[in-house]
């Protein structure tokens, strides 16, 4: 034994009554033990590792989204009742003449204009679009200055001018530039309301698709085109397996908007008397005065043939995201999940972890 340890036994205390640690002992700092401390009690003691790791996670109260959802659920609550009960809706009349023979008739030229005018004006506009993107000046200027004329034009006023088309040109001719004509056709006998309408929102499509292609091949990074060049692969090749594949992600939704508007859309030939399904409803109302009920037939129908394509839009965009990451964003939560999460605003107390002592 050493002198110092003769001088400081292990329990000696100082004149102020406190402690003195035992020679060669290292001394424990001023301040709250460190968390997790085994040796730690009192109100410094924290949760250990395996409390924490064990403790439950309990999500953001969020009581505003509640609030807000009741707050609309009551609204809509009420709109529902006052369809319902008001019976200047006449819903026995819509029903009577919601299969009525000129109602879908009117429906089957609605659908059929829709399909024809969508595949003609995408099959234009794709073409526009690769005009666009050439390194040819002279056919990237026809194809801006053609999106920027037909986007500037009303489609009613297009219509009305396809449909009038006979009041400035009587008749057009085919034959050689500037020379003698070998065929004359009679516009008048030509241009119907059906082929007005069929040509001028074809046109309108044609416009808008090719912007929307356009902007799908552009969001394709040109190393894509690049690395494929290098292989020896061709233009056509890489446009049809490389470079489309990547850009429908980006095409398909505005694609299917564009459908969904066009078929809304067809109701504005009804002011060149075609008979498509808002100028059939029209027809009978004129008759009956039962302007109500078939104004209802019509938005019925036009409600579930949208319905039905975004439901095929939903389908298409999940087939070309497969595989495709979500960029880090946090998958949505099922009601009851967030139901439970919220459940102590409803009078059940908790901290931000569950499970600590």
């Amino acid at each position: 034994m050493t002198s110092s340890d003769a001088l400081t036994p292990p329990d000696a205390l100082t004149s102020s009554g406190a402690r003195i640690p035992p020679t060669g002992a290292p001394a424990r700092k001023a301040g709250p033990p460190p968390p997790g401390d085994p040796d730690a009690d009192g109100p410094h003691a924290g949760p250990s590792d395996r409390q924490l790791l064990a403790a439950r996670l309990v999500p953001l109260r969020r009581p505003g989204r509640w609030i807000s959802a009741a707050v609309l659920l009551v609204l809509l609550a009420m709109l529902v009742n006052t369809v319902l009960t008001n019976r200047r809706f006449q819903w026995g009349v819509v029903g009577d003449y919601f299969l009525d023979t000129s109602i879908v008739h009117g429906l089957e030229l609605t659908l059929w204009l829709t399909a024809a005018v969508m595949a003609t004006g995408y099959l234009l506009g794709i073409a526009v679009a690769v005009m666009r993107l050439s390194g040819n000046p002279v056919l990237g200027g026809l194809s801006f200055a053609f999106v920027w004329l037909i986007r500037s034009v009303p489609p009613l006023v297009q219509l009305l001018f396809w449909y009038e088309l006979a009041s400035l040109y009587p008749q057009l001719s085919f034959g050689l530039p500037f020379g003698p004509a070998f065929v004359t056709v009679r516009t008048a006998h030509l241009f119907s309301g059906v082929l007005a309408a069929y040509v001028g929102l074809s046109l309108d499509v044609a416009a808008f698709s090719s912007e929307i292609v356009r902007g799908g091949l552009l969001s394709v990074d040109h190393g894509q085109t690049e690395a494929a060049q290098a292989l020896g692969l061709g233009r056509a090749r890489i446009l049809r397996r490389i470079v489309l594949p990547q850009a429908m992600p980006a095409i398909v939704p505005a694609s299917g908007n564009l459908l969904i508007g066009m078929l809304k859309a067809t109701s504005i030939v009804s002011v060149i008397a075609v008979q498509d399904l808002l100028y059939s409803s029209q027809l009978i109302y004129n008759q009956n005065y039962l302007v109500i009920p078939l104004l209802l037939v019509a938005t019925l129908w036009y409600v579930i043939l949208t319905t039905l394509l975004s439901a095929g839009q939903f389908l298409v965009e999940r087939s070309f995201a497969r595989g495709r990451g979500r960029g880090g964003r946090r998958p949505a939560r099922g009601f009851r999940e967030l139901f439970r999460g919220n459940v102590p605003l409803f009078g059940r107390g908790g901290g931000e972890l569950a499970g600590l002592s």
